[in-house]
């Protein structure tokens, strides 16, 4: 949970780890599945907080915040799948009803539009697991190399073999009612991708101003778009609009500030753009799933913060 994957893009990789201590609320451009693998732990999400333990599993959408407290400890694998790589091995699986690779990331938008989700598949199943996830672990401990890709999509379809079964297939009403509420996270910046500058200088600019009161139509003159450009390019470019963007660096650094300062919360709400306590809680809420003061107490058992300047 704690560390990212290794610089060397590859579509699929997996990573164990052992936290003792707490995981700030970090997000992934891709789909990330965790497996705990023994310990226990209280995650914050969208979907709130929840105890997970060994028989679970954890699954991420695209740019979801998620952190973690550990009840002492625990060890999680954690297997990253780029987006593109899962909306291809949905586009095969449904090979019979897909015209185009634009339908099956049009269905998985619609059927699997959960941010995040606890499968409870049980110790038995989870059992049956270890051992290609151990073996996807030590294959992509740099990277998975070409010459065992297939092997590595092997071991990832084995597990999919297990989980899918869990997930829970959302209706098209929902679905689009979901995503239009979702609250978005640091996407990474894919080396095959080209993103226009001005989407780029867009990011740099919110990331090093985030108490600024931004505005789309302010956004989109500095960028030299119209407003519908705008978005269409960004969402391109880092999977959500400009304001989504924004309000996800917000909530993830006032979570930061809370654990690392005794500061009110009203102050680190304004610190970070939110001037408005009531607003500034429920998108944090929104964001990672409990309110600004119920995160400070659980985290309070943190090494101790230090005082502001």
């Amino acid at each position: 949970m704690p560390a990212a994957p290794v610089a060397a893009f590859s579509p699929l990789l997996a990573r164990t780890q052992v936290a003792h201590a707490p995981v700030e609320p970090i997000a992934f451009d891709c789909v990330k599945f965790i497996v705990i693998r023994a310990g226990r732990a209280r995650l914050f999400s969208e979907f709130g907080a929840h105890f997970v333990s060994v028989g679970d599993v954890v699954v991420l959408a695209a740019n979801t915040l998620c952190g973690a407290e550990p009840d002492g400890w625990v060890a999680t694998t954690t297997l990253y799948l780029d987006r593109d790589y899962v909306i291809d091995q949905v586009f095969w699986q449904y090979a019979s009803r897909f015209q185009e690779r634009l339908d099956a990331s049009q269905f998985l938008d619609t059927h699997y539009a959960e941010p995040t989700q606890v499968l409870r598949i049980g110790k038995h199943r989870a059992g049956l697991m270890m051992p290609w996830l151990d073996e996807l672990t030590a294959l992509s401990v740099e990277g998975v190399p070409p010459e065992r890709f297939y092997r590595a999509q092997s071991l990832v379809s084995a597990v999919f073999d297990v989980l899918v079964p869990f997930l829970v297939v959302a209706n098209e009403g929902t679905a689009v009612a979901r995503r239009n509420a979702s609250v978005p996270t640091v996407p990474r910046h894919r080396l095959f991708r080209p993103v226009r500058p001005e989407v780029l200088d867009i990011a740099h600019s919110l990331r090093v101003e985030l108490d600024r009161h931004w505005t789309v139509t302010e956004l989109a003159a500095r960028a030299h778009l119209s407003v519908s450009q705008l978005r269409r390019v960004f969402v391109d470019a880092f999977g959500k609009s400009p304001i989504s963007y924004l309000t996800m660096l917000r909530a993830e650094r006032m979570a930061h500030l809370l654990r690392v300062e005794d500061a009110p919360i009203s102050d680190i709400a304004a610190r970070v753009g939110w001037n408005d306590p009531d607003f500034a809680a429920r998108q944090f809420r929104r964001s990672i799933g409990v309110s600004p003061s119920e995160y400070r107490r659980i985290t309070s058992s943190a090494p101790a913060r230090s005082n502001p300047d």
